[in-house]
């Protein structure tokens, strides 16, 4: 078996740990990984790297960033009553990074999430980025270890990620192109909601359209509802692929709602909707994994886009719990 922390440097921090807590916060509830720990629910892994964005981020910062807002929420979601503190959920800690070199940082992605497949098998992991350059990685080290699944993509983005490798490289724009090309996934088993106005080049659509790619604007989510989209579109892949996996671009948002996403937008998703978009995606038994990228706390304003990335996942792992 794959040693995990040949990859994985433990979490930078962890909070004291109480025997027990009858009501946790989320930072309670979250335990640092143990060697000799039974297979967990969940396994939460930071990937720290920024350094493969095309735009000036300090998406870097936001696993950390991340790990902080914890004290700011309970394990209860009031909406569903539904309490969350019976998963069991660890955190690895953060991919190694390496200063210069985004190749082998890559390189660790793509074997830390291969690792984490191949030692627990039954745990779903949750990945805390970093640009969207990593998901590729991900993915790929999700096939490393699955050879034979199909995959399918499930993503919340204003943009295709779609951008030429040969112009930029496996970076933020990028990395559905990057799995498209590299024969990971194929492009009618790709699902994008939350594309809008004018911040996406035509080309990029058009590319879209000959790869069979499948997406939904945001006016288009506004007259269906986000609930039916979401449902559609895991009714659809869910025929076709093994595996489901999730990945949410923070810019997705309104730049109203995401002052933190580097590429935040006019336009976009409310994050109600946000909520009850990746709610509904845990609910699926074919969804297994999922990222949450390109958030900067540097640009964030009073943590809201922070927050708002803790809400998404625990909005995610209440669907998981309601299975």
């Amino acid at each position: 078996m794959k040693n995990i922390y040949d990859w994985v440097d433990r979490p930078p921090f962890i909070w004291d740990e109480k025997q027990e807590v009858v009501e946790p916060k989320v930072h309670e509830w979250i335990k640092p990984a143990k060697e000799d720990m039974a297979e967990p629910d969940v396994i939460l892994l930071g990937i720290p790297l920024s350094r493969s964005s095309i735009s000036a981020s300090f998406a870097s910062e936001h696993p950390d960033a991340f790990r902080r807002a914890w004290k700011s929420f309970t394990t209860y979601h009031l909406d569903y009553d539904v309490d969350l503190k019976d998963l069991h959920v660890i955190d690895i800690g953060n991919v190694k990074q390496h200063v210069t070199d985004i190749s082998r940082c890559h390189e660790n992605i793509k074997q830390a999430i291969s690792a984490i497949r191949t030692n627990y098998p039954n745990a779903m992991p949750i990945s805390i980025g970093g640009d969207h350059s990593i998901t590729a990685m991900l993915v790929k080290g999700w096939k490393e270890a699955h050879p034979h699944e199909e995959i399918g993509i499930l993503q919340f983005d204003t943009h295709f990620d779609l951008r030429d490798l040969k112009e930029f490289g496996p970076a933020n724009g990028t990395p559905i192109r990057n799995l498209i090309e590299s024969g990971t996934v194929k492009g009618s088993n790709v699902h994008n909601i939350g594309l809008h106005g004018f911040f996406n080049a035509k080309s990029l659509k058009e590319y879209a359209d000959e790869q069979g790619v499948h997406y939904v604007t945001m006016k288009e989510v506004r007259k269906k509802g986000i609930e039916t989209v979401v449902a559609n579109a895991l009714a659809e892949l869910a025929e076709k692929v093994d595996t489901i996996y999730v990945t949410v671009d923070m810019d997705v948002l309104d730049i109203a709602y995401g002052p933190g996403a580097p590429a935040a937008t006019p336009g976009g998703m409310r994050t109600d909707e946000l909520f009850d978009a990746v709610y509904q995606a845990g609910l699926h038994e074919k969804v297994k994994s999922m990222d949450i990228v390109c958030l900067d706390p540097f640009r964030d304003v009073a943590d809201a886009t922070v927050k708002s990335g803790v809400y998404t996942m625990l909005s995610f792992l209440t669907g998981v719990k309601c299975r």
